[in-house]
């Protein structure tokens, strides 16, 4: 290892290439992965496209530079500036939706908040369940239109504010009187929030993904469009089939029965908070001076 090591080395002096240590090869992968992430966000989103017609005015300005088209030069080392800035405006929605992913990855959330505590109590009832199971198929046999969203972790505080405030216990009855049709509150979303319908007729972000059917309405692209900016479960009964769908994670599951859906509810309703691992290890180290204090007396 240490005969490469020095061939590579007299290599490098004799190539005049610079020396490569350690912290160059981590910063090579940080930019890659990057990249990487970039191109895959751009690949996902409408910005793909934008970033086709970008790449069009720069290869036209490559050929004016070739060419010597020194009026078309002008113009672009002029306009530089305000290009920075009016792509900034148009990625905004992608850029801001890139962000937003990047900080609900595990690798960012791994140390600071991501483990589990034990002894969690329940986030809703099982009467909360048979109630919301029970509104969505009794909804679907008539087709009556709904979209219910299931608060977990992130606080929905923001879409809540865009609705009606309703404050009152769940149960199938309320949900159904909500989405009746030519009713004050049959438009837009109900936000849950453990027993409590919280707020009504809200407004959710739409999604942009283009894996969405293209037979599906608004309802079926703000579930999704909720469940990639939270940890939400979304239900939606479809207003022309009756068919009940849920969102989970950026993924919409269509036309599900009621036990599928009442175990994704069970699923959201025992999911154990999750405490930094700076606490638990704070809580360990606590629990170690108590242990001693014990010993010695």
């Amino acid at each position: 290892m240490a005969t490469m090591g020095a061939f590579w080395e007299k290599a490098s002096i004799y190539l005049n290439l610079p020396k490569i240590t350690m912290t160059d090869v981590v910063e090579i992968l940080i930019i890659t992965f990057l990249f990487y992430y970039m191109l895959v966000w751009i690949k996902n989103t409408r910005a793909w496209v934008l970033l086709k017609g970008i790449m069009v005015i720069l290869l036209f300005v490559l050929v004016a530079a070739v060419f010597q088209m020194n009026t078309i030069i002008w113009i672009a080392k002029n306009t530089l500036s305000v290009a920075i800035t009016a792509i900034v405006i148009i990625f905004q929605p992608e850029i801001r939706k890139a962000l937003e992913n990047l900080g609900q990855k595990n690798f960012l959330t791994s140390f600071f908040a991501f483990d589990f505590s034990k002894g969690e109590i329940a986030k809703f009832t099982d009467k909360t369940i048979n109630e919301l199971v029970k509104a969505c198929y009794e909804m679907g046999k008539v087709k009556t239109g709904a979209l219910i969203v299931i608060e977990d972790e992130i606080v929905l505080s923001e879409y809540e504010r865009t609705g009606i405030a309703v404050d009152g216990i769940l149960t199938s009855q309320l949900l159904i009187n909500i989405f009746e049709k030519n009713t004050p509150l049959h438009d837009g979303a109900v936000i849950v929030r453990g027993d409590r319908v919280v707020s009504a007729t809200c407004y959710l972000p739409l999604t942009d993904s283009l894996s969405i059917s293209k037979d599906l309405g608004t309802r079926h692209r703000a579930a999704v469009g909720i469940s990639e900016v939270s940890d939400s479960l979304t239900i939606v009964v479809s207003e022309e089939t009756g068919k009940v769908s849920i969102a989970m994670g950026g993924e919409l599951y269509r036309n599900v029965d009621a036990e599928f859906l009442k175990n994704k509810l069970s699923f959201i309703q025992h999911r154990e908070k999750k405490v930094s691992k700076i606490e638990l290890w704070r809580r360990r180290l606590k629990d170690v001076k108590e242990s001693g204090k014990k010993t010695n007396e």
